[in-house]
């Protein structure tokens, strides 16, 4: 005897639960670990973010060649910024330039060249007579260069790292870590973005001489931008590899692998685990309140807590729904407040773990409220 229409109904409403029941909720994709390549200590980070996505022994002080050379382009762009050192400007060639050895743009204390010429000789074909002839330009000899160096280190958050000279040329002190390269290379690209193509140049003519580019990323793969090769035989061979995919920046650093196509296989093989396995999300944006707190003693009584710029946070592919926040803010509010001063801490976490902190600030001023002011806010927060 067929089912009425309201047995049918009731048998379809059944069928559906027992279905939702036994359906598997799909998991969260599996993410590998990072690739095993051919370095002794690299980091993957992240510059938008400013997270790490990957690392072997970061924090490790080795020798870092001529990836020592990123500080003294650092510093020189610094200079240009400051408006006391131009482009145009016509570097002298001290004897000691001259005489550098090890990689050379054959500087000659004779043959003109300008400010421009001399950074691409140090970051297209790392030469010792371009950073040492840059030094003595800013500081008047390489001594004081050096102190502003290792100040500018300490400035920028580089704790295992302490440089000896302009060029990378090995001394028993002369040390950095991959996470503190990793460090100087978001500054450059984040304050000094128009001078990056320099690092991306495949060939650099100076004296009748035309030499290559050391970064054999440049050649072979056409997202890579930069930034710097190393090599002694106490460092090995270091490569600070700097690519851009899809409108997304990701910064590579490598030391100590045993060869040149080592370094470059290790540095594109980060790379490309940062591209396929992670994305970079802008979670909150900058202006917008994230918390509100009401304080009696306050005038206004509802505290407006937010950020005043925008919070990225890179996860692993599919996992940014499982990203949570918290807001970590004192018992006792301080009074009174100006507008971005800091108040507490957001922290976004994923299954547990920590992913990223950032200050939290007040968003306007407030003030202390006087006892009649305290009053009413007791008041209208009963009524």
């Amino acid at each position: 005897m067929p089912l009425s229409f309201p047995s049918r109904a009731l048998g379809m409403l059944l069928l559906a639960a027992a279905f939702e029941a036994s359906a598997v909720a799909v998991p969260l994709p599996a993410i590998p670990d990072a690739p095993n390549v051919d370095a002794r200590n690299y980091v993957l980070i992240d510059p938008v973010s400013g997270q790490v996505l990957a690392a072997r022994e970061a924090d490790q002080k080795v020798p870092p060649a001529s990836l020592t050379k990123l500080m003294t382009t650092y510093l020189t762009f610094q200079a240009i910024a400051r408006g006391s050192l131009k482009l145009d400007q016509i570097v002298p060639v001290s004897v000691a330039a001259w005489k550098a050895g090890g990689s050379t743009m054959f500087l000659q204390p004779d043959l003109p060249a300008t400010v421009e010429q001399v950074i691409q000789g140090m970051v297209v074909v790392s030469g010792n007579d371009a950073a040492v002839a840059l030094a003595e330009t800013i500081a008047g000899n390489t001594d004081s260069f050096v102190q502003m160096m290792n100040a500018t280190a300490r400035q920028l958050g580089m704790t295992n790292t302490h440089f000896d000279n302009v060029d990378g040329l090995p001394t028993p002190t002369h040390r950095v870590s991959a996470r503190d390269i990793g460090i100087l290379t978001e500054a450059i690209i984040r304050q000094y973005p128009q001078y990056l193509h320099y690092f991306g140049e495949k060939t650099f003519t100076y004296n009748h001489v035309t030499q290559n580019n050391w970064n054999p990323l440049i050649f072979s793969d056409p997202t890579v931008t930069g930034m710097k090769t190393g090599h002694t035989d106490e460092a090995g061979y270091c490569l600070d590899a700097t690519a851009v995919r899809k409108g997304r920046p990701l910064i590579a650093v490598v030391l100590g692998s045993s060869s040149r196509k080592g370094s470059a296989h290790a540095a594109e093989a980060l790379l490309d685990y940062g591209y396929h396995f992670f994305e970079t999300r802008r979670a909150y944006s900058a202006g917008q309140i994230i918390s509100t707190v009401r304080n009696n003693q306050a005038s206004p009584a509802q505290v407006s807590i937010g950020t005043t710029r925008d919070i990225w946070v890179t996860m692993p592919i599919g996992r940014y729904a499982q990203l949570k926040s918290s807001v970590n803010l004192p018992a006792q509010m301080p009074l009174p407040l100006k507008r971005g001063q800091q108040v507490g801490t957001l922290i976004l976490s994923e299954g547990g773990k920590e992913v990223a902190r950032t200050p939290l600030v007040a968003m306007t001023s407030v003030e202390k409220a006087g006892w009649f002011g305290h009053l009413w806010n007791v008041v209208r927060a009963k009524f």
